[in-house]
Protein backbone atom coordinates (compact mmCIF):
# COMPACT_ATOMS: atom_id res chain seq x y z
CA UNK A 1 0.00 0.00 0.00
CA UNK A 2 1.29 3.17 -0.89
CA UNK A 3 2.16 6.03 1.49
CA UNK A 4 0.64 9.34 0.65
CA UNK A 5 2.02 12.62 0.48
CA UNK A 6 -0.31 15.79 0.69
CA UNK A 7 1.50 18.35 -1.26
CA UNK A 8 2.44 21.52 -2.81
CA UNK A 9 4.73 21.48 -6.15
CA UNK A 10 6.62 24.96 -5.59
CA UNK A 11 6.69 24.93 -2.01
CA UNK A 12 10.73 24.09 -0.88
CA UNK A 13 9.70 21.64 2.47
CA UNK A 14 7.71 19.36 0.13
CA UNK A 15 9.92 19.93 -3.20
CA UNK A 16 12.66 18.67 -0.73
CA UNK A 17 10.52 15.74 0.92
CA UNK A 18 9.32 14.73 -2.89
CA UNK A 19 13.02 14.56 -3.72
CA UNK A 20 13.75 12.63 -0.97
CA UNK A 21 10.72 10.28 -1.71
CA UNK A 22 11.82 9.61 -5.11
CA UNK A 23 15.04 8.05 -4.59
CA UNK A 24 13.98 6.09 -2.02
CA UNK A 25 12.05 4.18 -4.32
CA UNK A 26 8.72 4.10 -2.07
CA UNK A 27 5.64 3.96 -3.80
CA UNK A 28 4.01 7.43 -3.00
CA UNK A 29 0.63 9.04 -4.08
CA UNK A 30 1.04 12.74 -4.16
CA UNK A 31 -2.41 14.42 -3.18
CA UNK A 32 -1.64 18.45 -4.78
CA UNK A 33 -3.37 20.65 -3.08
CA UNK A 34 -4.53 24.46 -2.86
CA UNK A 35 -3.30 26.69 -0.19
CA UNK A 36 -6.08 28.66 -0.67
CA UNK A 37 -8.31 26.01 -0.55
CA UNK A 38 -6.85 23.36 1.48
CA UNK A 39 -8.93 20.08 1.39
CA UNK A 40 -10.90 18.92 4.80
CA UNK A 41 -8.71 15.59 4.82
CA UNK A 42 -5.85 17.66 4.75
CA UNK A 43 -6.97 19.33 7.56
CA UNK A 44 -7.88 16.64 9.51
CA UNK A 45 -4.32 15.35 9.25
CA UNK A 46 -2.24 18.61 9.71
CA UNK A 47 -4.55 20.77 11.39
CA UNK A 48 -1.83 23.92 11.26
CA UNK A 49 -2.37 23.62 7.62
CA UNK A 50 1.12 22.95 6.74
CA UNK A 51 2.76 20.95 3.95
CA UNK A 52 4.21 18.45 3.86
CA UNK A 53 3.09 15.70 4.99
CA UNK A 54 3.31 12.17 4.76
CA UNK A 55 0.35 9.52 5.41
CA UNK A 56 1.04 5.89 6.51
CA UNK A 57 -0.45 2.76 5.72
CA UNK A 58 -1.33 2.32 8.97
CA UNK A 59 -2.90 6.65 9.20
CA UNK A 60 0.02 7.71 11.32
CA UNK A 61 1.82 10.45 9.77
CA UNK A 62 4.89 12.23 9.60
CA UNK A 63 4.60 16.34 9.45
CA UNK A 64 8.23 17.85 9.14
CA UNK A 65 9.96 17.74 5.84
CA UNK A 66 13.20 16.58 7.31
CA UNK A 67 11.62 13.56 9.45
CA UNK A 68 10.01 12.93 5.65
CA UNK A 69 13.45 12.90 4.00
CA UNK A 70 14.89 10.94 7.29
CA UNK A 71 12.34 8.21 6.86
CA UNK A 72 12.64 8.24 3.38
CA UNK A 73 16.36 8.13 3.03
CA UNK A 74 17.15 5.73 5.65
CA UNK A 75 14.82 2.65 3.02
CA UNK A 76 17.79 0.51 1.94
CA UNK A 77 17.48 1.71 -1.55
CA UNK A 78 18.69 5.42 -0.13
CA UNK A 79 20.86 5.46 2.33
CA UNK A 80 23.75 6.25 0.28
CA UNK A 81 22.37 9.80 0.92
CA UNK A 82 22.68 9.76 4.46
CA UNK A 83 26.22 11.19 5.87
CA UNK A 84 27.79 8.08 7.49
CA UNK A 85 30.45 9.48 10.24
CA UNK A 86 29.76 12.06 13.02
CA UNK A 87 31.51 14.87 11.35
CA UNK A 88 29.15 14.37 8.14
CA UNK A 89 26.08 14.65 10.53
CA UNK A 90 27.20 17.24 12.60
CA UNK A 91 28.00 19.19 9.11
CA UNK A 92 24.30 18.00 7.53
CA UNK A 93 22.83 19.37 10.70
CA UNK A 94 25.08 22.68 10.97
CA UNK A 95 23.87 23.85 7.35
CA UNK A 96 20.46 22.73 7.38
CA UNK A 97 20.06 24.21 10.65
CA UNK A 98 21.42 28.00 9.53
CA UNK A 99 19.27 27.12 6.06
CA UNK A 100 15.94 26.28 8.19
CA UNK A 101 16.46 29.60 10.27
CA UNK A 102 18.38 32.61 9.68
CA UNK A 103 18.85 31.89 5.68
CA UNK A 104 14.58 31.34 5.18
CA UNK A 105 14.23 34.36 6.60
CA UNK A 106 16.30 35.99 4.45
CA UNK A 107 15.04 34.59 2.20
CA UNK A 108 11.49 35.47 2.50
CA UNK A 109 12.42 39.56 3.32
CA UNK A 110 14.36 39.29 -0.34
CA UNK A 111 10.85 37.87 -2.02
CA UNK A 112 7.84 39.89 -0.61
CA UNK A 113 10.01 42.86 0.45
CA UNK A 114 6.11 44.51 1.11
CA UNK A 115 5.88 42.41 4.19
CA UNK A 116 9.20 42.86 5.80
CA UNK A 117 9.67 47.19 6.58
CA UNK A 118 12.36 45.80 9.25
CA UNK A 119 15.18 45.33 6.54
CA UNK A 120 14.68 45.90 2.81
CA UNK A 121 15.45 44.10 0.03
CA UNK A 122 18.88 44.94 -0.69
CA UNK A 123 20.10 44.26 3.01
CA UNK A 124 18.01 40.95 2.93
CA UNK A 125 20.55 40.45 -0.20
CA UNK A 126 23.29 41.30 0.76
CA UNK A 127 23.08 39.67 4.80
CA UNK A 128 22.47 36.36 2.79
CA UNK A 129 25.34 36.57 0.65
CA UNK A 130 27.72 37.35 3.64
CA UNK A 131 26.23 34.93 5.80
CA UNK A 132 24.64 32.06 3.82
CA UNK A 133 25.46 32.06 -0.18
CA UNK A 134 29.14 33.09 0.11
CA UNK A 135 30.29 30.59 3.02
CA UNK A 136 28.41 27.68 1.00
CA UNK A 137 30.33 28.43 -2.41
CA UNK A 138 33.38 28.76 -0.29
CA UNK A 139 32.67 25.17 0.26
CA UNK A 140 32.09 23.98 -2.93
CA UNK A 141 35.26 25.59 -4.82
CA UNK A 142 37.26 22.28 -4.28
CA UNK A 143 34.48 19.47 -4.69
CA UNK A 144 30.65 19.38 -6.45
CA UNK A 145 28.40 18.75 -3.92
CA UNK A 146 28.75 20.01 0.38
CA UNK A 147 30.12 16.70 1.62
CA UNK A 148 32.56 15.78 -1.63
CA UNK A 149 31.70 13.95 -5.35
CA UNK A 150 28.03 13.10 -4.75
CA UNK A 151 25.04 14.82 -3.73
CA UNK A 152 23.80 13.98 -0.03
CA UNK A 153 20.90 14.78 2.25
CA UNK A 154 22.52 18.44 2.93
CA UNK A 155 22.76 19.34 -0.67
CA UNK A 156 18.81 17.73 -1.20
CA UNK A 157 17.72 19.76 2.02
CA UNK A 158 18.86 22.90 1.06
CA UNK A 159 19.07 23.39 -2.97
CA UNK A 160 15.37 24.09 -3.05
CA UNK A 161 15.63 27.38 -0.84
CA UNK A 162 18.56 28.38 -3.16
CA UNK A 163 16.52 27.77 -6.15
CA UNK A 164 13.87 30.07 -5.04
CA UNK A 165 16.07 32.69 -3.60
CA UNK A 166 17.58 32.27 -7.31
CA UNK A 167 14.48 32.61 -8.89
CA UNK A 168 13.50 36.21 -7.28
CA UNK A 169 15.80 37.61 -9.55
CA UNK A 170 17.34 35.17 -11.78
CA UNK A 171 19.77 37.37 -13.97
CA UNK A 172 20.44 39.64 -10.76
CA UNK A 173 21.31 36.18 -9.07
CA UNK A 174 23.92 34.86 -12.35
CA UNK A 175 25.69 37.96 -11.72
CA UNK A 176 26.64 37.06 -8.60
CA UNK A 177 30.53 36.35 -7.17
CA UNK A 178 28.90 32.71 -6.57
CA UNK A 179 29.79 30.32 -9.31
CA UNK A 180 30.94 27.13 -7.79
CA UNK A 181 27.28 27.38 -6.06
CA UNK A 182 25.72 28.38 -9.44
CA UNK A 183 26.92 25.50 -10.86
CA UNK A 184 25.78 23.53 -7.79
CA UNK A 185 22.45 24.57 -8.53
CA UNK A 186 21.96 24.07 -11.96
CA UNK A 187 23.26 20.76 -11.42
CA UNK A 188 19.97 20.09 -9.58
CA UNK A 189 18.17 21.91 -12.08
CA UNK A 190 19.07 19.88 -14.94
CA UNK A 191 18.78 16.56 -13.36
CA UNK A 192 16.37 14.05 -13.86
CA UNK A 193 15.16 14.33 -10.06
CA UNK A 194 14.33 17.67 -10.25
CA UNK A 195 12.29 16.67 -13.48
CA UNK A 196 10.18 14.21 -11.36
CA UNK A 197 10.42 16.63 -8.26
CA UNK A 198 8.65 18.97 -10.58
CA UNK A 199 6.06 17.10 -11.90
CA UNK A 200 2.23 18.36 -12.69
CA UNK A 201 -0.30 16.84 -10.69
CA UNK A 202 -3.91 17.59 -10.92
CA UNK A 203 -5.40 19.12 -7.60
CA UNK A 204 -6.83 17.20 -4.90
CA UNK A 205 -9.91 17.25 -4.32
CA UNK A 206 -11.93 15.12 -1.35
CA UNK A 207 -14.11 12.33 -3.12
CA UNK A 208 -16.91 12.83 -0.74
CA UNK A 209 -16.64 16.56 -1.92
CA UNK A 210 -16.62 16.05 -5.23
CA UNK A 211 -19.82 13.59 -5.00
CA UNK A 212 -21.54 16.02 -2.61
CA UNK A 213 -20.94 19.32 -5.59
CA UNK A 214 -21.85 16.85 -8.33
Amino acid sequence: MAVILYSYRRCPYAMRARSALILSKVIFEVREISLRNKPPSFLAYSPKGTVPILVMPDQSIIDQSLDIMDWALHQPDARNYLPDDEESKLFTRKWIMANDDSFKHLLDAYKYPERYVEITQENSLACALETYLLPLNQLLVQQPFLLGGYFQLVDLAIFPFIRQFAMVDLERFKQLPLPYLQKWLNFFLQSELFEQVMTKYPLWIDPKLTLTNS
